[in-house]
């Protein structure tokens, strides 16, 4: 279950399944993707914030539910998980992760492909799916050498140990961190400061940001085409008139 509130411009999205530690089964990667796509078309969400119920994140894989599957259905139940992942990636909409007690395996999957994560002082971040059986999903492989490095990535992959919240900050897997039971206050305070600059500017952000590992040549021409398309909008000549008059601005997304 993946439940879905307002707090004012934030739309928090909570992987619900606390008995079960907010393992993702099938039916919650689709409601994941759902909502997420929602959060995504909807003007007036300026941010997201992904977080877990019952003080954890998520435990990763529901691994109850992968029994006896055949390649055609592991292909069917990644296919919710990796549009997911896609539109958090590349969205317009920035999302920030608030991480309460363990990230495993497909946990630490969707906190790192956020744009920033928050985590709590007593989290921990697990890559385990070496220890049943299997390779990290969920983009972990392309989200987390761009996070920390590739050295750094293949030690929690290859071995599986815990990355305490501490450690998780100063290798870059986490943003910022906050209080034991404070994530989600922390998150939100980073989500307003996304929420309130010129949303048409932040989508273009984000495009951008998944050309970073490509040419130079790429990257400048992908901006001047962002560039253009921004100095024609109405955010760009509020911002430009509130930079004059000394004053907010008040962004409409267009």
């Amino acid at each position: 279950m993946i439940t879905a509130t307002d707090h004012g411009p934030t739309r928090v999205l909570t992987i619900d399944r606390p008995e079960v530690r907010n393992a993702i089964d099938v039916p919650t990667r689709e409601l994941l993707r759902d909502e997420t796509r929602r959060a995504m078309d909807d003007p007036a969400v300026r941010a997201v914030v992904l977080t877990g119920a019952g003080g954890t994140f998520s435990a990763g894989g529901d691994v109850r539910s992968m029994e006896g599957a055949r390649p055609e259905a592991v292909r069917a139940r990644l296919a919710p998980l990796h549009e997911a992942v896609r539109l958090i990636a590349t969205g317009g909409t920035p999302v920030v992760a608030a991480v309460e007690g363990v990230a495993a395996g497909l946990g630490v999957s969707l906190a790192a492909v956020c744009d920033h994560v928050v985590a709590a002082e007593d989290a921990r971040f697990v890559a385990s799916f070496g220890r049943v059986g299997l390779v990290a999903d969920g983009g972990l492989l392309w989200t987390l050498p761009r996070r920390v490095g590739s050295g750094r990535a293949a030690d929690m992959l290859l071995f599986g140990r815990a990355v305490p919240a501490s450690r998780a900050h100063e290798i870059g897997l986490a943003d910022s961190l906050a209080p034991s039971g404070g994530a989600l206050e922390a998150a939100l305070e980073r989500a307003a400061e996304a929420a309130a600059l010129a949303p048409l500017a932040v989508a273009a952000a984000k495009r951008m940001l998944t050309l970073a590992d490509r040419s130079l040549d790429a990257l400048l021409e992908a901006e001047c085409e962002e560039q253009a398309a921004l100095f024609g909008t109405a955010d760009f000549a509020e911002g430009r008139a509130a930079f004059t008059e000394r004053r907010t601005p008040r962004f409409e997304g267009r």
